[in-house]
């Protein structure tokens, strides 16, 4: 089973049109929408890229990016042999078997020495590969690993934390139906989120009965197109938030109604609220008053309203409470399991756990919303002298060094460890600080799926068959994982007989004696998903070993929402799991009634929603007199680092022609700040903060403010043969600028200095 002759089968799905050209479908994996598409090869390149209109999300819908893919699978050099780093620094190609064996012994002696809780693990998949995250959880769990992080921990994680307090679980916006749209700090018009996202605010901009209001310093796409921005200074989102709170409860626009049935804990929020100064917050956050209680009254007197928040107030001062403020004020107002409002959803597996019950690092004690280690913590719980630090890290399919705040703290922790290992397709920035790299299939030559299933009232799922042959040399991670926990010892050979033996009667028999071993030998549970791919896996059809572990979430799903499966269409799990393997475009998992349906997925714990959260009603309080301005005299400009543009990715594109145009990776600054600077189009200038300096060619935009400036996320890689193109913002940025909550860093809000550089004559 684990010899070098392993394959992935290519599913041969095409289907031929009318110009007799083949076409297979798979998905865009290049944000969490995970676009449905059909593609039509030409060798092995992506030849032409068209929407999938049988996919039961995106419907056709697919945005400019997405095709562009060719690049992802063909634009970047591959990696197609495991390397070794010499005690010269130099990488070595050594064979799998060789790699495997090095690997296991390393990191068995890293747990024998210090602990399995000193293994660290940093990814699992990014937009597009969440498949290999159930086999790694196995492998580092059978370790004794307890700690991990991924992008969400940058992001998501203080709502999260909030989530767990309000409704229990994510919630997500009926955009579709909503009479009133918010996007805080979120340009969907370039970062999409929203299902179809362009043809949304076209529909909402065409509907004189449905109004947008945008929250964000910058006027981007989405805000030009909004009935109201809200143009707030940079990190001044918590003041105007509570302001427009405060109108509502003021202005009595509350549905007491739906607080007296589904709530408790209001007149703590309320009192709290009542004390604030409307007119003194609104000057804070530079927004007429007007404009605030405009959006207030739009908001509390609307029919449904539906909320999105993003990086650009996640990765911002007070980001914990913004995201508790923006659900204090769609909670208050009674939007919530109607239509149009926000809405708890279905998982086939959720991407972050929503607990209360805290855990922290083991160094700083570091808060773990989520069960997650912050980012901006990692390299501090390496690079110290404590007993318990992070000795080893396992990092795959994520680029840290690359995208972590203070990029050179992250290479110097990598330095640091004892033993490191990187799975990817690429020499990545982060490979190139490891001490093994292993190459790893593409996302298009594997089975695959996400498990971004973000939807209401209809939740779909889409397992992705490989288009394309793995390149020779690389590996699906799951099989690496596969190989890793075989060359570990981490499994007892009768477990494997025992469930070959029951699988032989039946899937039915086989889930009861899985169940049972479970119970009785608590050392198997760890690596219950390896139990999985070894012995359900390979009588998959079509090579879809890795699949194996959606058996088990479609019996999980189907035992605690069967009404839900079944109105989807399946009459029970194993039904709802033939039909995940079946169907390219993907399958509906769950329906449920758009009025009160999402009360399904809110739980017991959660009823009634206690709407006061102490400690942040305690820094609401406190934003009365605090100063919002993070910048100086040395540092005199805010940079947001990462802006989403038109032709900006995450960095799965290792390959700087795929952008048809803004390839340089312009500052954007405003006429009046440029004017000052003595910065002209095209001009170069230097932008400074505490932690580097980098030069960028000057784009000048009156969509900026003055005194704020941006940087594009996606750049500044070191590609093979070329030179760095743009600025790797996370040279700039600080981990110990973070979050007081969630730990999660302050990317959009950098003091900066910019000076013009001139050419000599």
């Amino acid at each position: 089973m684990r010899g070098d002759d392993h394959h992935i089968h290519r599913l041969e799905t095409i289907v031929t049109d009318e110009n007799g050209t083949g076409w297979q479908k798979t998905a865009c994996i290049l944000c969490e929408n995970n676009c449905g598409i059909t593609v039509s090869m030409e060798g092995r390149s992506i030849a032409k890229i068209r929407g999938d209109k049988e996919h039961p999300k995106s419907l056709g819908y697919t945005c400019n990016k997405a095709l562009r893919l060719d690049h992802y699978q063909n634009g970047g050099s591959r990696l197609d042999t495991p390397m070794r780093r010499e005690a010269d620094g130099t990488y070595s190609p050594i064979d799998w078997d060789t790699a495997i064996s090095e690997i296991a012994h390393r990191l068995r002696a890293v747990r024998d020495e210090h602990g399995g809780e000193s293994i660290f693990f940093c990814g699992g998949g990014g937009q597009g590969n969440h498949l290999g995250g159930a086999y790694a959880g196995a492998m580092m769990r059978g370790l004794g690993a307890r700690y991990r992080s991924n992008a969400i921990a940058q992001e998501k994680t203080g709502e999260a934390w909030v989530d767990a307090h309000l409704t229990g679980g994510h919630t997500v916006g009926d955009f579709d139906r909503a009479q009133v749209s918010v996007f805080l700090g979120k340009n969907p018009w370039q970062s999409h989120g929203v299902a179809r996202a362009r043809t949304v605010l076209q529909e909402i901009g065409k509907d004189p009965n449905r109004s947008m209001i945008v929250l964000d310093p910058v006027r981007t796409e989405t805000a030009e197109r909004a009935d109201l921005h809200l143009q707030v200074k940079p990190g001044t989102d918590a003041w105007c938030l509570a302001a427009v709170l405060a109108v509502i409860i003021d202005d009595g626009m509350m549905d007491h109604a739906f607080l007296r049935e589904h709530t408790a804990g209001v007149e703590q929020v309320v009192a709290a609220v009542r004390r604030l100064d409307v007119s003194a917050y609104a000057r804070t956050c530079g927004v007429d008053e007007s404009s605030i209680r405009r959006a207030a009254h739009l908001i509390g007197t609307a029919d449904s309203v539906s909320v999105y928040e993003d990086l650009g107030v996640q990765q911002s001062p007070n980001s914990t409470l913004v995201s508790y403020l923006e659900k204090l004020i769609w909670l208050i107002t009674g939007n919530f399991a109607k239509s149009g409002a926000m809405q708890n959803h279905s998982w086939m597996a959720p991407v972050v756990n929503y607990s209360l019950d805290v855990k922290h690092t083991p160094v700083h004690g570091t808060p773990m919303f989520g069960g997650l280690v912050p980012g901006n913590a990692i390299a501090e719980e390496v690079s110290n002298d404590h007993p318990a630090r992070f000795r080893a890290m396992v990092i795959e399919s994520s680029n840290p060094a690359h995208s972590m705040a203070d990029s050179a703290s992250f290479r110097q922790a990598m330095d640091d460890l004892e033993f490191s290992l990187v799975i990817d397709v690429a020499m990545t920035e982060t490979a190139r600080c490891a001490d093994y790299v292993l190459p790893a299939s593409s996302q298009f030559e594997k089975w695959e799926a996400t498990f971004f299933s973000l939807e209401f009232p209809r939740n779909s799922f889409q397992l992705r068959a490989p288009i394309l042959d793995p390149l020779p040399g690389t590996l699906p991670e799951p099989e690496i994982y596969a190989r890793l926990i075989d060359a570990l010892g981490l499994i007892e050979p009768w477990w494997l007989a025992l469930l070959r033996g029951a699988l032989k009667l039946g899937h039915k028999v086989y889930g009861a004696v899985f169940l049972a071993l479970l119970r009785l030998d608590k050392r198997s549970v760890p690596v219950a998903a390896y139990l999985l791919y070894a012995t359900l896996g390979p009588t998959l059809p079509d090579g879809a070993t890795s699949a194996s572990v959606m058996w088990a979430l479609s019996q999980k799903i189907f035992h605690e929402h069967p009404g839900s499966v079944r109105a989807a269409g399946h009459r029970n799990a194993e039904a709802l799991f033939t039909a995940i393997l079946e169907n390219r475009s993907g399958v509906e998992i769950t329906v449920d009634d758009l009025d009160g349906g999402a009360w399904n997925y809110v739980p017991a714990a959660n009823r009634p929603i206690q709407l006061a959260i102490t400690p942040l009603l305690e820094s609401l309080t406190a934003l009365t007199g605090k100063n919002p301005s993070h910048v100086s005299d040395e540092f005199p400009f805010v940079l947001s680092a990462g802006e989403r543009r038109a032709f900006t990715a995450n960095t799965i594109f290792r390959d700087d022609t795929w952008r048809k145009r803004g390839g340089n990776g312009a500052l954007r600054i405003c006429p009046v700040d440029a004017e000052k600077l003595g910065l002209s189009e095209g001009s170069s200038a230097r932008i400074t903060t505490a932690k580097g300096s980098a030069m960028a060619h000057v784009e000048i935009t009156d969509t900026m403010q003055p005194g704020h400036i941006a940087l594009p996320n996606g750049f500044g890689l070191d590609l093979p043969g070329s030179a760095r193109v743009g600025v790797a913002p996370n040279e700039l940025t600080d981990a110990a600028r973070r979050d007081e909550y969630s730990a999660t860093p302050w990317h959009k809000n950098v003091p900066a200095r910019v000076d013009a550089m001139h050419t000599p004559e």
